[in-house]
């Protein structure tokens, strides 16, 4: 072997694709019926978008992210999220100048430099949806209810929702005041990241995974005890929408989010199938956003999923996907005149919309049947000498176990009738 894959990485198998297939498709049909439209960003953005978008002092950009020069000398970073880049093009395609709200589904690829553990991976794949144009606290509770309606749709049960309000530019100068008189005299116990933060963003302590500044944090003031008139009356407006629709949540008053984008509304969504990285998606509110990137002020808000933590929660609670990937016909032959006909009919079943396939390896009748059985074909078509003196086929049920003969020129008809 050459080499192998870059540790962080997979490779997703033909039957493993099936699974992520489906689970996309449940997805875009959700999105669709909550009025997403897809958008596709770049895999690589300038380096300055994530900096100002994402902050500075996120682990993210911190240490996290793969940065390179390009032959013109410009820096490059592979996306380590997809809300930055979303900006960007809302802005770049001036989107803002058609109706609003905006509200823009994707998924695909997101990289950072981490260490690899279950879930979580260098190249991972994320679903996510962003709504601009709109400071409505029934969006932000609209898109919590739809990532709930998505999880359920996929059959994933023992799910925690867990929100918080992280405040406004309003408030956030009382949070950084109460966070840095309650972390001055315990200083010197946080990590060295911490530290720095403490001066930078304070608030990014409460989400350091390290056990001795969670510690030292499980007193620290709430953000929800801090939060301006406005803050408060959004995030008990968004409580009342999401009790109005029966959805369950817990108040997690250290939820700040690892982003700095974020204002308003941040949630979690749990699942304890999957050990310590128990949080399968999130997202909140980011009303400074768009303004950081360039543009004018506007309110947006949105969720990012993980695909693989998806589907290893589903795998944990035992939701099983039909993975079999199943031709309609398996065209089976015996001599050199049958084989050339079938080659032709292959192409005409295909050209008419039935999946199809042959033998390519010589194989016996008796092997080829037994291929076909394998394969998990619903028909198989036999081509022999003796039907082709007939100009017929013998088209067998492989699930019933019976056959009849067809003439040649009616075989796609009666497959079309058939699937």
């Amino acid at each position: 072997m050459l080499t192998t894959r870059p540790r962080g990485t997979n490779d997703i198998i033909p039957e493993e694709v099936e699974k992520w297939r489906w689970v996309e498709n449940q997805f875009f049909k959700i999105c669709a019926h909550y009025g997403y439209n897809e958008i596709r960003t770049p895999v690589f953005e300038h380096t300055e978008l994530f900096q100002r978008g994402v902050g500075d002092t996120t682990d993210i950009v911190e240490k996290e992210m793969y940065t390179f020069t390009d032959r013109g000398g410009r820096s490059i970073t592979l996306r380590p999220e997809n809300t930055a880049p979303a900006v960007r093009a809302y802005l770049e395609n001036k989107l803002y100048a058609g109706p609003q709200p905006v509200k823009l589904s994707y998924s695909g690829p997101m990289f950072r430099y981490d260490r690899p553990q279950a879930g979580r991976f260098r190249q991972f794949h994320q679903l996510g949806v962003e709504v601009f144009g709109t400071n409505d606290p029934a969006v932000d509770s609209e898109v919590i209810a739809m990532a709930m309606d998505f999880y359920s749709r996929l059959g994933l049960q023992n799910l925690e929702l867990h929100i918080n309000s992280v405040g406004c530019p309003v408030c956030r100068p009382v949070q950084r005041r109460e966070l840095k008189n309650y972390f001055q005299p315990n200083l010197g116990v946080l990590c060295r990241n911490c530290q720095e933060r403490f001066e930078k963003n304070p608030l990014r302590i409460l989400d350091c995974k390290e056990q001795r500044c969670a510690e030292a944090g499980s007193g620290a003031p709430s953000t929800l005890d801090c939060l301006c008139p406005d803050c408060a009356d959004h995030f008990a407006r968004v409580k009342k929408h999401l009790d109005l629709l029966n959805i369950a949540y817990v108040i997690d008053r250290r939820l700040v989010r690892g982003l700095d984008y974020y204002t308003h509304t941040a949630f979690e969504i749990m699942a304890r199938d999957i050990g310590a990285q128990s949080s399968i998606g999130g997202g909140g509110r980011y009303n400074g956003l768009v303004e950081i990137c360039g543009g004018p002020f506007t309110p947006g808000v949105g969720y990012a999923l993980g695909m693989e933590r998806i589907i290893l929660t589903m795998e944990r609670q035992g939701i099983t996907i039909d993975t079999s990937a199943r031709s309609d016909v398996f065209v089976v032959t015996a001599g050199t005149e049958a084989a050339e006909m079938a080659y032709k009919l292959l192409f005409s079943l295909r050209a008419a919309g039935i999946s199809a396939d042959k033998d390519y390896l010589g194989r016996s009748l008796k092997a080829q049947m037994k291929y076909a059985g394998k394969s998990g074909a619903r028909f198989a078509v036999i081509i022999g000498a003796e039907e082709l003196a007939r100009g017929a086929v013998l088209v067998r049920d492989m699930g019933a176990g019976k056959q009849e003969t067809v003439i040649f020129a009616d075989i796609i008809g009666y497959l079309q009738r058939k699937k």
